[in-house]
């Protein structure tokens, strides 16, 4: 896995251990199998930013804490230049860049999120609190929520909420963009 992954999962377990919390208690708390947590705790395995949205809220800090290891410092305004996000590679399927990370006390994390095509047509699925607005940079995205499946196109745009299963699938073989906000 890579020296990232590990370093999150490093950030983790710390948060974990601070709160003087076992993980069968927090994989419980947070509805996953034990052997699921303990897999994204061990940093051998992809952790899907859905359950990283959810360890920072659970700890109360930043999701860029848990990303990068520092505190976001900006309170008046936060420039991201293009492609200078903090990025989070966690699976081929799935890029994610923040677009907000040095932005302390978010109400919302924005992030722009590329999924790579691939001939599976297995679409990953994840959910997490809140709700959730997506709008089409690029390309054509399938994304199915509770079993509708719904086709975007540059330009359209989705709002739901993030707790129902979702997941995206680029399609027509050509990458997809698109903008995420997760409130």
């Amino acid at each position: 896995m890579s020296e990232q992954i590990k370093q999150i999962s490093m950030r983790i377990k710390e948060l974990r251990e601070i709160s003087a919390l076992s993980p069968e208690s927090l994989a419980k708390e947070l509805n996953i199998p034990i052997e699921t947590y303990l897999e994204y705790e061990s940093g051998n395995t992809d952790i899907p930013v859905s359950f990283l949205y959810a360890i920072a809220n659970k700890f109360k800090v930043e999701l860029a804490e848990i990303l990068t290891g520092d505190a976001p410092k900006l309170h008046t305004y936060s420039v991201v230049r293009k492609d200078k996000g903090v990025s989070v590679d966690r699976r081929k399927q799935y890029k994610y860049q923040s677009l907000a990370y040095n932005f302390a006390n978010k109400k919302a994390e924005p992030f722009i999120v590329t999924v790579e095509p691939d001939s599976d047509d297995t679409v990953h699925y994840n959910s997490h609190p809140g709700q959730e607005f997506n709008y089409v940079i690029e390309g054509t995205l399938k994304v199915i929520i509770n079993g509708h499946e719904i086709i975007l196109n540059e330009g359209d745009s989705l709002f739901f909420d993030s707790s129902a299963n979702h997941g995206m699938k680029a399609m027509n073989n050509k990458t997809a963009k698109f903008l995420a906000i997760i409130l």
